[in-house]
């Protein structure tokens, strides 16, 4: 069975989140939240939070062994983007992008 949490329009790039995820795929939940929490990036904090998400979705079922979750899938998809404009030398303005990103952590049980 699969347990999924969502993360919706966090404020940092897909990319800078992405650079993690490589880290805690396939680990057990324990693990994955172990290396995220010693991790200095902004990422980490959001990823920990959306894996303890995700583990609470799953302690609602009854038969579910939480200890025995793993960390199937990570996904990182872009969310919309802010336009903003900052002023530049000689009248100029020039376009910063803000982005946002979705984040899905889907765990299941740990086949043996």
């Amino acid at each position: 069975m699969e347990f999924k949490a969502v993360a919706k329009y966090i404020r940092i790039s897909p990319q800078k989140v992405r650079m993690l995820t490589d880290a805690i795929k396939g680990k057990s939940v324990e693990k994955g939240l172990g290396y995220v929490k010693f991790m200095p990036q902004k990422a980490a904090r959001i990823l920990e939070k959306v894996i303890r998400s995700a583990v609470a979705n799953a302690d609602q079922k009854p038969d579910i062994d939480v200890d025995s979750l793993v960390i199937r899938n990570v996904l990182v998809d872009q969310g919309p983007t802010l336009k903003r404009f900052k002023a530049r030398a000689r009248g100029r303005g020039t376009r910063i992008l803000k982005r946002t990103a979705h984040i899905t952590i889907i765990l299941a049980e740990k086949i043996e």
